[in-house]
């Protein structure tokens, strides 16, 4: 049994959403899932599995940050876990984001440190996989939910002291950044699992102006995003 996910494998279904929060874990569990039963609250990382479209899934809270999300992600893949999905917030970098926008994140900078300690400060590249990006677009274009693809920027820090860091960041392309996405993509890449990365822009950091949804948009924009990430979750492709 893991150390911080305490469980037994075959207790948590081969799909997992993950979002950094532990209440919303428990919000999509008893919103979205049939026959739901707690896996985990070990440090307050609440953990469900249950059917949905009576297919299995899983979906356990992270927390905040690689270092502890990395955690999660491990011991998820120990479990006998194979398809990890963030479904998280965002902080939309480019002027034509709108509040409660979707982004699916094809890489993820790693301007964190725990990425890069993973593969030993080599030069590395995070990437999600072809499959769960592909899923997300197909799922989106059936149901006329409009998405962002494209790369996204995980830091370390919440409150940047650098002030020009995310317009450096929106002029080279950057959709958003968040704080878990390198990590996970990595840690999908050496243990051979599949990841991926749905975002609801919560936040808009452009031309040094800070705009934040408000609760009753966020929870609509993220149940838009939630179903998305069940039926990719839950897709035989």
């Amino acid at each position: 049994m893991p150390i911080h996910v305490r469980a037994q494998p075959g207790e948590y279904a081969e799909a997992v959403l993950l979002p950094g929060d532990p209440l919303r874990a428990k919000y999509i569990a008893d919103t979205y899932l049939e026959d739901v039963v707690q896996r985990n609250e070990e440090r307050g990382l609440l953990g469900y599995t249950g059917t949905y479209k009576g297919r299995p899934v899983s979906v356990q809270g992270t927390g905040m940050g690689c270092p502890g999300a990395t955690i999660v992600f491990e011991e998820l893949v120990q479990l006998g876990c194979k398809k990890l999905i963030r479904v998280g917030t965002c902080g939309g970098l480019q002027p034509h984001h709108a509040l409660g926008d979707v982004i699916v994140a094809l890489t993820a900078v790693p301007a964190d440190s725990t990425a890069l300690h993973l593969v030993g400060n080599e030069p590395h590249c995070p990437t999600a996989s072809w499959s769960v990006i592909h899923g997300a677009v197909h799922v989106a274009k059936e149901i006329g939910q409009e998405l962002h693809v494209g790369p996204i920027v995980s830091s370390d820090l919440f409150y940047n002291p650098d002030d020009g860091q995310y317009k450096r960041w929106s002029s080279r392309g950057v959709l958003a950044v968040e704080m878990e996405a390198s990590a996970l993509f990595t840690v999908g890449a050496l243990r051979g699992v599949e990841t991926g990365c749905l975002l609801t822009v919560s936040d808009i950091v452009v031309d040094g102006e800070f705009r934040r949804i408000s609760d009753d948009d966020l929870r609509a924009a993220v149940d838009r995003m939630t179903k998305i990430a069940l039926d990719v979750a839950t897709s035989d492709h």
